[in-house]
């Protein structure tokens, strides 16, 4: 029979690169929470008009990379692409809009793009939304926040933080007639997708990477000179405090971010050191969605961060994988041997719930079980035969540096490992 295999651009993450994942997750988890945020968990499967409205029906996530399908009722459901509409859609529902509230949350998301170092189909976010603040300090927040994630994670000196103002959705309309007109003088010489981008969603010509369409985008109506003055203020107000702060920012005039609900700021931390997909987190403001998914308007703001982005680049400043590996390897030579191990090593779990311990399975020779206790990796090996059994006691080996073997009693095991460093440490 033929192997089945994963589908593309949905890979499996190894045991040697989890301990990776999971020192990632920790930090984002505990740096969340020292900021006064709590998790929610959503489901990863939603309505499909829940994305339509949110995103927008002519964004490329929406019209191209969705995962969209039927279930046997009939009704239209969606592999989750993004977060955010998903927290929106829980806390109307859940009543929880009352207040404000700092959230977050982290799992896979789908989009079917054209998988590449840091972009895959399947796909890893933590994100963070705040609802019910309107001033531009929370906006700081969310920046200074993720600030002090990358220095936790030791990568600050390889992101840099892009940030810009995309205005009120009416002076963005004004903007985008403006655009329009513009571009429209241009048309034949853009390329394929701002062609296409001209008649349906025409800001995402802006962060175009065809060298063609920047130059013709140099001489093009800016932005900013249609930004409305409270979204003008509140972005004055935004870079005062990271100013204050010491956080250093580049003003991207063609930061638009490709979702339709973003209003007022954005930005993005990006690295060069991922060749293409350089952005590492990425977030603003939606003022407007909580509203237009049902709820009453709410102003909020929030970002996402790739884990596989995160992950690569760790691993890219010499952050490497490695399996884990257990600190005790216990071996086992008879069936009563087998049972004295079992009882002895869940008192000591019991005891020592941090330590690391493999009992050996599946029988095999004194032999055998040893050469798997060293290919292991633990730093000692449990020993029990025929005389520890009959006297009580336990053979310990050392597996690493220099060999040294003794014989303790069995109600001496706690105190000695109690007092081991090489294992409590």
């Amino acid at each position: 029979m033929s192997e089945i295999r994963a589908i593309r651009g949905m890979g499996d993450i190894l045991p040697a690169d989890t301990p990776v994942w999971r020192a990632v997750e920790a930090t984002v988890a505990a740096t969340l929470t020292s900021y006064g945020y709590s998790e929610i968990r959503m489901p990863i499967l939603e309505k499909t008009a829940l994305f339509k409205r949110s995103i927008g029906e002519v964004t490329d996530i929406v019209e191209k990379e969705m995962y969209t399908f039927e279930d046997r009722n009939g009704d239209s459901l969606t592999l989750r692409p993004e977060g955010t509409a998903g927290c929106v859609r829980a806390v109307i529902q859940e009543g929880l809009i009352n207040a404000t509230r700092r959230l977050w949350y982290g799992g896979p998301m789908f989009r079917h793009e054209r998988p590449q170092k840091g972009r895959q189909r399947q796909f890893h976010q933590i994100g963070v939304e705040v609802f019910g603040i309107a001033t531009p300090d929370i906006d700081a927040e969310m920046i200074v926040l993720s600030n002090r994630l990358w220095k936790a994670l030791g990568i600050n000196e390889g992101l840099q933080l892009q940030i810009n103002s995309i205005g009120s959705p009416a002076a963005r309309a004004a903007y985008r007639d403006a655009l329009v007109t513009y571009l429209g003088q241009y048309r034949d010489a853009l390329d394929q997708d701002s062609q296409r981008r001209l008649e349906s969603n025409p800001l995402r010509i802006l962060d175009s990477k065809n060298e063609k369409t920047q130059s013709i985008l140099r001489d093009a109506p800016s932005l900013e000179q249609y930004l409305d003055a409270e979204s003008a203020q509140d972005f004055a107000d935004l870079r005062r405090l990271l100013d204050a702060v010491g956080i250093d920012y580049v003003v991207n005039r063609s930061l638009v971010r490709g979702l339709d609900y973003y209003n007022k700021t954005v930005f993005e931390w990006v690295t060069d050191r991922l060749g293409a997909q350089g952005t590492v987190c990425a977030g603003g403001r939606y003022d407007s969605l909580v509203g237009q998914l049902g709820g009453k308007p709410t102003p909020a703001v929030g970002f996402a961060l790739g884990m596989e982005r995160l992950v690569l680049l760790l691993q890219e400043q010499g952050a490497g994988s490695a399996l884990e590996e257990p600190s005790v390897y216990v071996v086992a030579a008879g069936d009563e041997a087998q049972q004295q191990a079992l009882v002895t090593v869940e008192r000591l779990r019991d005891q020592f719930p941090q330590l690391a311990i493999v009992v050996h399975a599946g029988g095999g020779s004194f032999r055998s079980q040893m050469k798997k206790a060293d290919k292991s990796g633990a730093r000692i090996a449990l020993i029990w035969g025929t005389d520890e059994v009959s006297n009580a006691t336990v053979t310990v080996k050392a597996l690493r540096g220099q060999a040294r073997q003794q014989t303790i009693a069995l109600s001496e095991l706690g105190h000695f490992v109690s007092g081991s460093a090489a294992l409590t440490d």
